[in-house]
């Protein structure tokens, strides 16, 4: 099989490190020329560019069997609520409808930052969708329409991803955001802090391409109930020496518990993230 994974991070690696591993022929892509080396170990073939160049994504997705798409916006684009509305515009939004243009079978990566604070006593895929004015939640749900605009469209919806040696651990994210931001976080307090080891989410993607599943699927660890961000990074505060963070709100997540049924029935397990 022919594979285009749009977005090289952590995750999107894994993926491709995935398919390389099975025989596909995986082309990936990155923004930043300095990386091509590093995914060319990986990939057959690599172009830089970003999601919504339509001229380079038509020549990266010529003859896939499908596009997966594992876009993040840039960390310091997204503290500032005025910042992220141009930054997750162009690396959400405009990405998923290039893609979705260009190809029938499009894989979303997602957020559960769709369901806003969430509804009623369970979080599952048919519950609504957020009217959050943010641009975060604003542009997963308009990339996640132009996915699902095709019969063949998938998304799916993750939560936190960590686990990997190049991620921030979570006491190095503290101070990050007191040096950076005073202490202020752009999240919810009392949103229950889910969280996807970054193979498992890789797995996950993995898992509905090659099913051939569709529609909106949650992949989100939940064997058990996790706690706030409140209380978790009050303890990582607390072990640091270092102030509570305040939170603004601003990126609002479930606070009520999310299920992962409908892709666990069709069989799919986490191996990673429920095990720590």
């Amino acid at each position: 099989m022919r594979y285009l994974v749009v977005g090289c991070g952590n995750v999107g690696m894994e993926l491709a490190r995935r398919w390389t591993a099975a025989g596909h022929h995986v082309t990936g892509t990155t923004t930043s020329p300095g990386r091509v080396d590093e995914i060319a170990a990986v990939c057959a073939s690599v172009a830089v560019l970003r999601g919504s160049d339509r001229a380079g994504i038509e020549r990266a997705a010529a003859g896939a069997d499908a596009v997966v798409i594992t876009v993040s916006p840039r960390v310091g684009r997204a503290f500032d609520a005025r910042d992220r509305v141009a930054e997750y515009a162009d690396t959400l939004t405009a990405t998923a409808r290039t893609a979705a243009d260009l190809h029938p079978r499009v894989v979303f990566t997602s957020s559960i930052s769709v369901y806003g604070a969430g509804a009623g006593p369970l979080v599952d895929e048919s519950g609504p969708l957020t009217t959050d004015p943010d641009a975060s939640p604003r542009n997963f749900i308009a990339a996640e329409e132009a996915v699902l605009a095709h019969a063949r469209g998938a998304v799916l919806r993750i939560p936190d991803v960590y686990g990997h040696p190049r991620d921030l651990d979570y006491p190095a994210r503290v101070r990050l955001a007191h040096r950076l931001l005073g202490g202020s976080v752009p999240f919810a307090g009392d949103a229950l802090l889910y969280r996807i080891d970054y193979r498992d989410a890789a797995a996950a993607l993995d898992f509905v391409v090659t099913r051939d599943l569709a529609g909106a699927w949650n992949a989100v660890p939940d064997a058990a109930v996790p706690p706030a961000n409140r209380a978790f990074f009050a303890a990582v505060a607390e072990a640091e020496g270092l102030p509570d963070l305040t939170y603004r709100g601003e990126i609002a997540t479930p606070v009520v518990p999310v299920s992962s049924a409908r892709l666990r029935a069709e069989g799919f397990t986490f191996e990673h993230s429920e095990d720590d």
